[in-house]
Parts: C-alpha cells; sequence; structure tokens
C-alpha cells in the first residue's frame, strides 16, 4: 500500500537540534547540496555556524563571463562557481582571510589597455602587487607560483579585462595539476580553510544544451539563465550536456566514485534554491546520480524558488516537481518511485511568489510531504532568509 503523507503546514524548525548543532558544529550533519552560481552563497556562510561537515556538488558548466575566456583558451571546465563556494565556506577567523577573500575576488578592470593588464599581472606574479604584499609568505609564495604557470600557459590573444583574479589563480593551479580539477579544488580548500566539501559533480569540458518545448535548442549556460543575453521565452523541456559548445554533441559523463561515495555519505540531500535548470538539474546530468540518491535512505528535500527564475519559464511548481523527478529518473528507471528520490518539499507560501500549487492529490500521488512554513523575512525578500532556511534544513537532518 502507498504511504500516503498528507501536508505538514505546521512543521517548525527544531530549536534543540539547531542548537545542538551550533554548539557543536564540528560534528555538525552532512547536509549535500546540489547546486551552482550564487544563489547559496548566504546560506553556505550560514551554514559553518551549524555544521563543518556539508557537502556542495557544484556545476562547472558555465560559459560566460571570465569562465568563457578561460575555457574557450584551455578547454576546461568553468572556475568561477567553484571559486565562489570554496570562499563563502572558508573559516573567516582563520588569519590572512580577509587579505586572500580581497585577492580572489577582485577582478581585473574592464577599461584598462592590454598592456597595463599584463603588467598588473605581471606584480601579482612577483608578489609585489598591493594585493600580494599583505599575504604572509607561506600563502604568498604557492600563489606566486600558480600566476606564474599561469602566465607561461596563457596565450598572447588572451582578453583580461574584467578577468576574475581567483580565477586565474585556480586555472593556474589546473594547469600545473596535470588538468586534474579535484585537485586543484582541494588544494583551494586547504588554502582558505574550508569548512565543508566543495566538488564539481565531474571534471571535465563540458556545456549545457536545453532542449525547448517548441524543439528549439539552445546550447550554452550563458544563453539559458537570462543574465547574459535576453531570457528565454519558451518552456525548458529537457536539459542535456554537450561535449561540444559549438555543436550539440550529446555526452553522459559517469560520475566520479569521489562524487558517488559523497552523496551516499549524506544525513541530508538537498535540491536547493538557485537557477532551476542550470545550477540544479545540471548537477544531476551525469549517469550514477540518480541511482546514488536513491540508493541513500536520507530524507531528500526540494526547496523551489520563492521569487523569480529566468529559466522558470512557463513552469508552474507541478512542473517542476515532474522536472526533478523526471531527470533523476533517467538514470533510476522510470519505475522508481518517487519516495526513493524525494522526500519533502519546502517552501513559505505566504511570503514567497509562486506560479501555481501543490495540492494534496498531486501530493499523495507522490507520497510526498509538503512543508510550508516563513522563511522569506521582511528583510529578505524576495528571497530566503538565510538564517530560516538553515535553521529549517539542520531540523530536518
Amino acid at each position: 500500500m502507498m504511504d500516503i503523507r498528507p501536508p505538514r503546514t505546521d512543521q517548525k524548525p527544531d530549536p534543540l537540534r539547531v542548537r545542538r548543532y551550533r554548539q557543536a558544529p564540528e560534528r555538525g550533519p552532512r547536509l549535500l547540496f546540489f547546486s551552482g552560481g550564487s544563489a547559496l552563497e548566504g546560506v553556505s556562510r550560514q551554514l559553518q555556524r551549524y555544521s563543518h561537515n556539508t557537502i556542495h556538488l557544484v556545476t562547472p558548466f558555465d560559459s560566460g563571463g571570465s569562465s568563457a575566456t578561460l575555457r574557450d583558451a584551455f578547454g576546461m571546465p568553468a572556475l568561477g562557481d567553484l571559486r565562489s563556494r570554496l570562499l563563502a565556506l572558508a573559516d573567516e577567523t582563520t588569519p590572512g582571510h580577509p587579505q586572500i577573500q580581497r585577492l580572489f575576488t577582485h577582478r581585473l578592470p574592464r577599461e584598462a589597455e592590454p598592456e597595463a593588464q599584463r603588467a598588473t599581472l605581471e606584480a601579482l606574479a612577483s608578489g609585489r602587487h598591493a594585493l600580494m604584499v599583505d599575504l604572509a609568505p607561506p600563502l604568498r609564495r604557492p600563489i606566486c607560483h600558480l600566476f606564474d604557470v599561469f602566465r607561461a600557459a596563457m596565450p598572447a590573444t588572451f582578453d583580461l579585462r574584467g578577468a576574475c583574479i581567483g580565477n586565474l589563480i585556480l586555472a593556474g593551479g589546473y594547469l600545473d595539476g596535470r588538468r586534474q580539477l579535484d585537485t586543484v579544488v582541494q588544494q583551494a580548500a586547504e588554502l582558505v580553510k574550508v569548512r565543508g566539501t566543495v566538488r564539481a559533480v565531474v571534471d571535465h569540458d563540458y556545456h549545457l544544451a536545453a532542449t525547448l518545448a517548441d524543439g528549439r535548442r539552445v546550447l550554452g549556460q550563458h544563453r539559458i539563465t537570462g543574465k547574459e543575453v535576453p531570457p528565454l521565452d519558451t518552456p525548458i523541456a529537457r536539459i542535456d550536456l554537450s561535449a561540444s559548445g559549438e555543436a550539440h554533441v550529446p555526452a553522459t559523463p559517469p560520475l566520479p566514485e569521489g562524487s558517488r561515495r559523497l552523496i551516499a555519505s549524506a544525513d541530508l540531500i538537498c535540491y536547493p534554491p538557485g537557477s532551476f535548470y542550470s545550477s540544479v538539474l545540471a548537477n544531476l546530468l551525469p549517469a550514477g546520480v540518480g541511482r546514488a540518491i536513491r540508493g541513500n535512505p536520507c530524507p531528500k528535500v526540494f526547496i523551489p524558488n520563492p521569487g523569480h527564475d529566468p529559466e522558470q519559464v512557463g513552469q508552474d511548481l507541478p512542473g517542476l516537481v515532474t522536472a526533478l523527478l523526471e531527470t533523476l529518473r533517467r538514470d533510476t528507471g522510470e519505475d522508481c518511485p518517487a519516495a526513493g528520490l524525494l522526500d519533502i518539499i519546502l517552501i513559505d507560501s505566504r511570503h514567497g511568489d509562486y506560479v501555481g500549487h501543490l495540492d494534496a492529490d498531486f501530493l499523495a500521488e507522490l507520497g510526498v510531504t509538503l512543508i510550508d512554513i516563513p522563511l522569506v523575512s521582511e528583510v529578505s525578500a524576495p528571497h530566503f532568509d538565510d538564517d530560516r532556511l538553515v535553521a529549517a534544513l539542520m531540523s530536518l537532518a
């Protein structure tokens, strides 16, 4: 008999559990997030107060901005989202943290001449730049080395305008470490003292491809998000990976064993707010992700965006849940029960701006619980309040 769980609208964060995690974050739960972009930066900073054991599987498929320049030059995965998550989880009490934060987030000016840009890069590599002078020698020396590696490999025509310094450092580590993305991310995590685990969901140079409801295909994440080009005017029907950014070459890379073990170890799996297709569903595309999720009996929580997401044009709440399950079932098989992939949907219907609603019949058919609690504050609106969202997740772990 199907386990039909009625919606729970009176669930509140568990103050005792939240307080216990706050008192000993080094023993906090292993919450795993499939994400990318900046949507979870504030949440990640708050997570440190409750757990130093969170896991973040991040998309390396960005094809816009300075990430695109690096990808075009070196045929590498995107680094920007990984850099952002590493910094969001960095231990802010570590000596030298403010200086590292400034260095890794600094961007070269767009208006400067190429000669001036290269002179700035040379000053960074030599340690003479103001951003480098304040670093302690144990930090400065390896970073200078990575700048040197990048400069030696940089094509003569490389465009440094608007380049993020942190991305250049990580690119130097990637090239210096035989193009092993996991290795450079781990080294950066140790450098900034990350409280948690950050990993790219796959270590390959892939691109996103969206098939629209009218049959058109859009290639490249920057054409999907609605941030660098006008938003899509037709709903996305399906998201896939392509081995090329120039033409659609279907690809389904295997989930690395290390990532599979991380999913298996999680105390809670979260499909968080953020760009629904390019940040959340993109992480679920490698072969083995759905099966790894199904194999872990921990709670699985979906948190729909409480406000506008350009990628969700033409989609309502039931459509988002359906798209999430359909993407996972590509790996598990269509007959996989929803309860093996999703347990809880977390919303704030009073303060969030959702399209459509999740009725009792829809939820009962899936066997999924709806928790509807205040998650958007007056200050955070229209977005979730980071404190409230983290407290809710900690209560479910």
